[in-house]
């Protein structure tokens, strides 16, 4: 099973950093780490990180079984029916770990008031990790265990974005 790092010291790792100023209905601002993968079983584990400037990830749903520990602030998640309604909001703290199953909600995640930093933990037998959403709730892409390993080998960022600074298309 590949490597990427032998620690999550949060010091270590290297971090990529992901923005889209193209979305304008919320502030898409955060960074990731791959800490290792392995593609015949489907596993991969990453750090993500948000400041606490409200930054979020992109609307997304998890197609991989996932699990989530909060190492540093808060994480929190809003998570949407089809129609766009908020259905349930969770905040989770320093600490804290969640299980969930594969084909989970559409959801948006964020930090903290002080931001925070998570560790997720994935299995995806078939490689599908996440699916991308737009304002409507129309799937725009469904990216895979292959295209993160990929993208990181590259220096990019998932979505084809070269650079460690890119901003994800």
């Amino acid at each position: 099973m590949p490597r990427v790092s032998d620690t999550f010291d949060l010091d270590s790792v290297e971090w990529r950093h992901i923005a889209d100023p193209k979305e304008t209905d919320f502030l898409i601002d955060f960074e990731y780490s791959l800490l290792g993968y392995d593609l015949p079983s489907g596993r991969l584990d990453m750090l993500l990180r948000f400041k606490g400037n409200g930054g979020h990830c992109r609307r997304h749903r998890h197609i991989a079984a996932t699990v989530t520990m909060v190492l540093q602030g808060e994480q929190h998640v809003t998570e949407h029916g089809l129609d766009g309604a908020v259905t349930k909001s969770t905040v989770r703290k320093k600490g804290e770990y969640a299980l969930a199953e594969a084909d989970a909600d559409p959801h948006m995640e964020r930090g903290g008031p002080e931001g925070g930093t998570i560790l997720l933990s994935m299995s995806a037998p078939d490689g599908r990790l996440f699916e991308y959403f737009d304002r409507d709730g129309n799937s725009i892409k469904v990216l895979t265990i292959a295209e993160y390993v990929e993208s990181w080998n590259r220096g990019a960022v998932p979505g084809g974005v070269e650079g460690p600074e890119a901003s994800a298309a």
